[in-house]
């Protein structure tokens, strides 16, 4: 009987002994996982900042391309309101003019008027030209649903649709 004893004494403290070694690799592989996925967080750009920008941005590059093609290229407001093509090439060339400043400084006009800048949301480094030009299609998209411009008032890292489908977020930089 004894025997039996000692072989469950030692069976339970065996046990005990490789639950509680699971247990202390389980707590130091949450830690170093946390340490490894741990980049400090970027102070996101604010709302309002970004509403400026975006104003600002259409001042100082959509409408002089409406102005160039109305009345250097069109000649007038009246063929300009009559051509279905003339609207969609505005609209593409600020988009190429977008995505190129986008790619090459992670800012437009507007956005370093409020010290904003584009990045990638798990590097922060600069986003390729393509997907710039994604981003800006997907802005179209949600600019149109209007759901996905409310999304920033609602997310913690403040960020959109379009920076959600392009994995982009917008961060305040220093002068």
């Amino acid at each position: 009987m004894y025997v039996w004893y000692l072989l469950y004494q030692n069976l339970s403290s065996l046990s005990y002994n490789l639950f509680m070694r699971f247990r202390q690799l389980k707590q130091q592989s949450k830690t170093s996982n946390q340490k490894i996925n741990k980049i400090p967080t970027p102070p996101y750009a604010r709302i309002p900042d970004k509403i400026k920008a975006f104003i600002t941005d259409m001042f100082m590059i959509y409408v002089p391309i409406l102005y160039i093609i109305t009345y250097v290229v069109m000649g007038g407001k009246d063929e300009f309101q009559s051509s279905q093509l003339a609207p969609l090439v505005g609209v593409t060339l600020y988009g190429l003019i977008y995505a190129f400043l986008i790619s090459k400084f992670g800012q437009t006009p507007g956005k370093k008027a409020y010290t904003i800048k584009v990045v990638d949301d798990k590097t922060l480094k600069n986003i390729s030209f393509f997907r710039a030009l994604l981003r800006f299609l997907a802005f179209l998209f949600s600019a149109t649903i209007l759901i996905g411009l409310l999304f920033p008032f609602y997310r913690e890292d403040k960020k959109s649709l379009h920076d959600i489908i392009c994995n982009t977020i917008e961060i305040e930089v220093d002068k």
